[in-house]
C-alpha cells in the first residue's frame, strides 16, 4: 500500500509527489497521458512561452534592429524550426520530471486512474487497483467550449491546437481577451497574422487591475492586435476553408459577419473530472464544475485531497505546486498553508503584466483606505538602454500602517520583477520597508524603489 497515490502529474500533482517522498512517504503517481507535466509543460505555459519568446525576437528583429544599427537584409521566418525548438524544450523538460521521479522513487503508472473507494484506485489499461492510506486528485483542467462552438481541431481550434499550426493564417479570430487569448494572439499577430480578439466585458485580461488593463490594451493595438470589447460571438460556421462568425455588438444589439481562417476560443478552462467517478467516494462537484475543499485541501471524503485548477480559483500552476506541497505537509502532519493573497499573476504579452495582491477596485469595493504611488519606466536608465520604456509600477498600501496590499506592474521583464513584492507582502512589508532597501542601478526594479517612494509623494527621480 501507498501512503500517497496521485491522479495527475501536472505542476501540482508531480512536485507533491516529490515533497512527499522528501517526506518518507511511499508515493505513486498515475498519468493518463504518455509524458508527465501535465497542460502547462506539455501543451500549456511552456511551448507557450517558446512561441512567445521566437516571435518576439522576430518582432524586434523586424521593427528594432535598426535602432542599434542594426541591418538585416533578408529576414524571413521558419515556422517548422520555429516549433522544432518548441518541441525540444518540452520534450527536455519532461524528460526532468521523468528523472525527478525515478530520483525520488517515486512510482509512476502510465495510465488512467479511477475511483474505487477512499483508498483504491483502478487503473483501466493495467486492469489493476491500487491502494493508498491517502489520494490527492490533481487532474487539471481542459479548454472550454463554447455552447454550439465544438472544436474541430483545425479551423475552430482550443489553445492546443493553437500551440501547433503547420502555417501562419492571413486572419485569426480569437473569442476571449484573457491571458490565454492575449498570448497567444501576440504570438501570432507578431508573425503577420491579422488577429482580433473579441471580448464580451468592458475591459480586458479578467481580474487585472484596471488602469493596468486599459494600459496593455491600448499597447496592444498600438502593435496591431485589433481588441473590440463588449461584443459576442453569436455563432460560428465552417464554409470552404473559411470560419463564418456573426458578432453581436452588446450595446447596439447589431450583429455583423465576418470570415476567418481560424477561430481560437479561449474562454477559460475547466476542471476535468471525467471518468474519475468520485461518486464512488461521495465527492460532489460544485456549480462552477469543481471539486470543494477545505483550507488543508480535503475534500468531503477525509483521505481524499485536491489541489490546482480541479478546485477552481486562480488556475496557474505556481499556484497548483504550492498547494501540493501544503498537502504533502498536511498529510505528514505539518501545517500546510497557502496565502492566496500572495499569489502572483503573470500575462506574458509585450510588455508583460504582473500583478499580486489587491486591486485598486477591490480595495475601493472593500472601503479600505490606501494610497499608492506609481512609477514609469520611461524615466528608469535600464529600461531606456533596453529600449523598452513603455508601462509603470503601482503600488498600493494601508493609509494608516504603510502595510503593502497590492503590487501591479506592466512593463519589460515584469514577470521577474514581481517576486520582490510577492517576498514584501508574504512578510507583510511597508512601502518604507522597499523604499529603504539597495536596488543595484540600473536595474529594472529600481521602479520598484521608485514607486515605493511615491507613495508618499517622494520619489527621487520624478
Amino acid at each position: 500500500m501507498f501512503d500517497l497515490a496521485i491522479i495527475g502529474s501536472g505542476p501540482g500533482g508531480y512536485v507533491a509527489a516529490i515533497k512527499a517522498a522528501q517526506l518518507g512517504l511511499k508515493v505513486a503517481i498515475i498519468e493518463k497521458d504518455s509524458s508527465l507535466g501535465g497542460t502547462c509543460l506539455n501543451v500549456g505555459c511552456i511551448p507557450s512561452k517558446a512561441l512567445l519568446e521566437s516571435s518576439e525576437h522576430f518582432a524586434q528583429a523586424s521593427l528594432h534592429f535598426e535602432e542599434h544599427g542594426l541591418e538585416i537584409k533578408s529576414l524571413k521566418i521558419n515556422l517548422q524550426k520555429m516549433m522544432e525548438r518548441k518541441t525540444k524544450i518540452v520534450t527536455e523538460l519532461t524528460t526532468g520530471i521523468k528523472y525527478l521521479m525515478n530520483k525520488n522513487k517515486i512510482t509512476v503508472f502510465n495510465d488512467f486512474g479511477s475511483f474505487v473507494s477512499s483508498t483504491e484506485i483502478a487503473l483501466k489499461e493495467a486492469k489493476k487497483t491500487i491502494k493508498a492510506k491517502n489520494i490527492l486528485i490533481a487532474t487539471g483542467s481542459v479548454p472550454r467550449p463554447l455552447p454550439g462552438l465544438d472544436f474541430d481541431g483545425k479551423y475552430i481550434i482550443s489553445s492546443t491546437e493553437a500551440l501547433s499550426l503547420k502555417s501562419i493564417p492571413k486572419t485569426m479570430s480569437i473569442i476571449g481577451a484573457g491571458v490565454i487569448g492575449l498570448e497567444l494572439g501576440s504570438v501570432w499577430s507578431r508573425l503577420g497574422t491579422k488577429v482580433t480578439v473579441i471580448e464580451y466585458s468592458k475591459n480586458i485580461a479578467g481580474p487585472t487591475d484596471l488602469q493596468i488593463s486599459k494600459k496593455l490594451k491600448q499597447i496592444l493595438n498600438k502593435q496591431g492586435l485589433n481588441i473590440v470589447n463588449e461584443k459576442q460571438v453569436t455563432s460560428a460556421k465552417v464554409t470552404g476553408n473559411k470560419v463564418q462568425i456573426e458578432i453581436q455588438d452588446l450595446k447596439t444589439k447589431k450583429t455583423e459577419s465576418t470570415k476567418t481562417d481560424v477561430l481560437l476560443v479561449a474562454v477559460g478552462r475547466q476542471a476535468f473530472t471525467e471518468g474519475l467517478n468520485l461518486k464512488a467516494i461521495g465527492v460532489t462537484l460544485d456549480k462552477g464544475g469543481f471539486i470543494p475543499v477545505s483550507n488543508s485541501f480535503q475534500t468531503t471524503c477525509s483521505s481524499v485531497y485536491a489541489i490546482g485548477d480541479v478546485i477552481g480559483g486562480a488556475m496557474l500552476a505556481h499556484k497548483a505546486e504550492e498547494e501540493g506541497v501544503a498537502v504533502a505537509e498536511n498529510i505528514f502532519g505539518h501545517s500546510g498553508l497557502v496565502k492566496e493573497i500572495c499569489i502572483p499573476s503573470v500575462i506574458y504579452t509585450d510588455p508583460e503584466v504582473a500583478s499580486v495582491g489587491f486591486t485598486e477596485e477591490e480595495l475601493k469595493s472593500q472601503k479600505v483606505d490606501y494610497k499608492k504611488g506609481s512609477f514609469p519606466f520611461s524615466a528608469n536608465g535600464r529600461a531606456k538602454a533596453l529600449g523598452s520604456t513603455e508601462g509603470f509600477v503601482k503600488i498600493l498600501s494601508h493609509k494608516t500602517t504603510d502595510k503593502i496590499l497590492g503590487v501591479h506592474i506592466i512593463g519589460p521583464k515584469a514577470s521577474e520583477l514581481i517576486g520582490e513584492a510577492v517576498i514584501c507582502m508574504e512578510f507583510a512589508a511597508t512601502t518604507a520597508d522597499l523604499a529603504s532597501s539597495f536596488h543595484a542601478h540600473p536595474t529594472l526594479n529600481e521602479t520598484i524603489k521608485e514607486a515605493a517612494l511615491a507613495v508618499d509623494g517622494k520619489a527621487l527621480h520624478m
